[in-house]
């Protein structure tokens, strides 16, 4: 599968450069179309309901907001085109102003969503929920860390393989990435034995599925020595010097990993390559 429609979330000028630049290099790659996606709130946001006290109807604050929508869509336009791909704008008004919650229509019919992770300066930031775009998009999300610099290579890709129905979404739905990279590693943390085959050999089926597809794999079996799972693929990241890890999101519940935490919520918060989340 190629990658021939891609929905950027864009948020403001502080994640246009890194998106766009990644957004692009992806659909130079198979003559696909970019497509940018943001939202400013609609004049309803800032209208109190009867009986109740709120925010006074201030024309400047609509002008300020559609303002910054014009300079967001000139300079993606003028960064699309100084790339020479193919590209659209969809600008919105929406009550909350939410880009990524905005996004969810179109990626509907995207092959990938394309989203920066929040800058941790920044997470309380009440107008975006990139979490919404994992579990209402029913596409993969390819989240860019706040800090990634180009190029984009994929020398090294890691899996996160846990057995589970979200990492073999995420695996199948990263295969045009996998398909370009120079080695690829399924790393089990803390592999558990089944009815079905040992601990050891817990990967030994979605490694031989993805060498049919012409992708050879490094299996590695890690024990986590009882630090957190999360910490324990990072750390591997780092060692391997990988460039993209693919992981299914919220193997728990989202409320369960909102109150006690989880790989997904904290590699989101922390994530030090480029990273694709299916659910």
């Amino acid at each position: 599968m190629e990658l021939k429609t891609i929905v950027a979330v864009i948020r403001g000028q502080e994640d246009m450069e890194r998106v766009v630049a990644v957004g692009a290099a992806l659909v130079r790659d198979s003559e696909g179309h970019l497509i940018g996606v943001h939202a400013e709130p609609s004049p309803a946001a800032y209208v109190p309901a009867i009986g109740a006290e709120g925010i006074p109807y201030d024309e400047t604050i609509i002008e300020s907001n559609r303002e910054r929508m014009k300079e967001l869509a000139d300079t993606f336009t003028t960064s699309c085109e100084a790339e020479g791909i193919s590209f659209e704008w969809r600008g919105a008004e929406t009550f909350m102003g939410d880009s990524a919650i905005s996004s969810i229509a179109s990626a509907l019919a995207a092959d990938l969503v394309l989203a920066q992770q929040i800058d941790p300066d920044k997470e309380d930031d009440p107008a975006v929920d990139l979490e919404a775009l994992v579990f209402e998009s029913g596409r993969p999300v390819l989240f860019v860390p706040y800090t990634w610099k180009p190029p984009m290579e994929f020398d090294k890709v890691v899996i996160a393989w846990n057995g589970s129905r979200e990492s073999a979404r995420a695996v199948f739905d990263a295969l045009p990435f996998m398909k370009k990279a120079g080695k690829v590693e399924i790393l089990c943390i803390d592999p558990q034995e089944s009815d079905e085959h040992s601990a050891l050999m817990v990967a030994s089926e979605i490694a031989q599925t993805l060498d049919r597809h012409g992708i050879k794999t490094d299996v590695v079996n890690q024990i986590s020595g009882g630090i957190p799972p999360s910490a324990a693929i990072q750390n591997r990241m780092s060692d391997a010097g990988a460039n993209l890890l693919i992981m299914g999101a919220y193997s728990k519940s989202r409320i369960r990993e909102t109150l006690f935490g989880g790989v997904t919520r904290t590699m989101l918060k922390s994530m030090t390559a480029l990273t694709l989340m299916s659910r």
